[in-house]
Formats: C-alpha cells, structure tokens, sequence
C-alpha cells in the first residue's frame, strides 16, 4: 500500500520584503498563502517572483489579525506557519555604532505588532528572524512572554547564515515556536561552506554582460579612482594607503576600518547591506576588479539564484537596499525545512 504523502504546509510571510524568506519557504515545501509588505518596488519585485502568492501591499500596523485571516480566506489557527524578519534597524549594532544602547526607531515596534498578529491568527507554528540585538531589547521578553502564554513551545539562537551554504557573515537571532512540540534550534541541519570565489568568480565583467542589473556599476571620482586602484587585490585594506591618499572622512572612522576595503575569494563576504554597492560604505570592494560589487553579485552573495528577478528600472540602490534587508535564501530554506519537519513530525 502507498504511503499517504502529507498535505503541503501553509505559511504566511510578514514583512515579506523582496521574498528570500518566501524562496526559503517554498524551497523547504511550504506552500506560501499570503505575504504582506508596504514598500511599493518590494512588492512588485516579490510578485514578479511569486505570482501565485497574494500580497497585501499595506501598512502592517493598520492590519489586524482577522483582517489577514479574512484577506486570505482562512480562520483562526487553520494554518501552519506565521513567518517573518520584522525589520530591525534599531536594533542593529552597525546603526548603535557599536554601543550597547537600543536606538530609539518607531520600526523597533514592529517586533511587537508580529507578537500581536502571532496571538490573533493562533498558527500552529512561528518563526521569526532578525539581527543579534533585539535579545537584549524588552520587546524580545514581550515576545517570549506571550508565546508562553499562549501555549507556544520555543528555542532561540543567534546563528550565522555562512554555516547554511550562504557566502557571507550574517549573524542573526531565529526564534522558532510551535504548540505540538519544542523545536529546537540548534538541531538545524549545516550546509557546505560556500565562498567569494564559489559566489562571484566566475561572473563575467560588467561592461561584457548582458543582463542589465549587472551593468549598473557605480561611477568614481578620479581620487576616488586612485584610492582603489592602490587597494590589494583579494582582501586589501585601506590601512595600506599613505596619509595623503587617506581621505579626510576617513579619517574620521576609526571603527569602521573595513570602508573601501576589498573582499577576499577564499572567504566569506562581510554581512550584505542596503549601502553594499558603495564602496565607501563598508568591504564591498570586487576582490579583483576596481569597483564595488554590482546589485547582481549582491544578491548571488544573499543566495538568491541567478534566476531571480530583480528590476533594472530601479537601479542600483533601492535593488540593493532590497537585496541587503532580504533574508537569504539558502538560510531560510535550512531553518523552514527543520520547521517542516517538526510540523510532520519527523524532525
């Protein structure tokens, strides 16, 4: 007698995003149901990606919990996964300058809206992603707080996406609940480590590429030019540079000595950002080439297939401020396929 296959997994994404957390889901098996964002280009970017998925292009804090439910055609509790990456800016060491304090941003709140969407639509399981310092944030015992309350079993780690076949440093705390059974963070399966060169090495030039989001390569002044021709190849710093090469702002960023500096092939590429195709915004420089990587090296650093579609009409910088605010989607498909797991019982 054949064995009876389960019925695919329901998840909704929150903060959808450009959707890699949507790829991860959908890779892991789920069967994405419904998605809300409010950026605009975000929207059409993920719908150009995932046209069988309805989108609610809205302001998450005007939603509620039936307004999703009703929005989607399904009740309370008759799905499987509420899934999302409220945005973390204010939690973000890199926007704190490294100080322990929380900055204060009204987006902070949003940790707390997904608390309130997860107790209103009762899924049979939650995951949530996002940077390292909301740990340390009230909001994050609020959250916890509330899954007990409501009969939720949890774990939370902080993990980094390079241990999950993604080629880059991106430390991020998950937090995954369920009401059935404890899941268990640290039982998520590894991936082969994956490189620069393994990424990006063997991606034609620029100026010899026909997809156009590759072709969008930023422009530099003449001493901007000389900076980076004097630049070593293949993980070089801009330690190396003369003091009257060192420009004056420069000067003025003792921590953040990884500006124009470039990556290296046989490593990780640092944590990609929205700023990842300036050079001046972090180690973004080609290992090789004298220029910052381009918004399509960007995303095959956030795992994103070639495959995926990005919009030139947009050009360099909302691409890559998309692609950087992404949760890759080799990552997401390591966690959602332990969640799936869990939610069959087999994991």
């Amino acid at each position: 007698m054949r064995k009876q296959k389960n019925p695919p997994l329901t998840a909704i994404d929150l903060f959808s995003g450009c959707g890699g957390l949507t790829l991860g889901l959908k890779k892991a098996g789920f069967s994405v149901i419904g998605a809300v964002e409010l950026d605009k280009r975000a929207v059409e970017t993920y719908s150009k990606n995932h046209p069988e998925v309805k989108v609610l292009q809205q302001d998450i804090l005007t939603i509620g919990g039936k307004d999703l439910l009703d929005g989607l055609g399904i009740r309370r509790g008759e799905f499987d996964l509420l899934a999302g990456c409220p945005p973390c800016q204010g939690f973000s060491r890199i926007r704190r300058r490294n100080k322990k304090r929380i900055s204060k941003d009204h987006r902070n709140d949003l940790v707390l809206k997904f608390r309130k969407l997860i107790a209103e639509t009762s899924p049979r399981a939650v995951m949530l992603e996002n940077v390292p310092g909301l740990e340390k944030d009230r909001r994050f015992e609020k959250l916890l707080g509330m899954l007990r309350r409501h009969g939720y079993k949890f774990s939370w780690r902080i993990l980094d996406a390079s241990n999950f076949g993604v080629p880059q440093r991106r430390r991020r705390l998950v937090v995954l609940a369920c009401k059935s059974k404890r899941p268990i963070v640290d039982e998520i399966e590894t991936s082969q480590p994956k490189t620069v060169r393994k990424a990006i090495g063997a991606i034609e030039h620029p100026r010899k590429s026909k997809r156009p989001l590759h072709r969008l390569v930023a422009a530099y002044s003449d001493p901007v030019k000389m900076i980076i021709r004097k630049i070593p190849q293949d993980g070089g710093s801009r330690s190396v540079l003369p003091p009257e090469m060192t420009l004056e702002c420069h000067q003025r960023l003792a921590g953040f000595r990884d500006v124009y500096g470039r990556m290296a092939w046989d490593d990780f590429s640092p944590t990609i950002t929205g700023g990842c195709v300036n050079s001046s915004k972090g180690r973004f420089l080609h290992p090789r080439q004298h220029r910052a990587i381009t918004v399509f090296e960007a995303s095959l650093l956030q795992s994103f297939p070639r495959s995926y579609k990005f919009l030139p009409k947009y050009g360099r910088y909302p691409n890559a401020e998309m692609i950087g605010n992404a949760l890759p989607p080799k990552f997401a498909k390591q966690v959602s396929s332990y969640m799936a797991g869990v939610l069959n019982n087999i994991g």
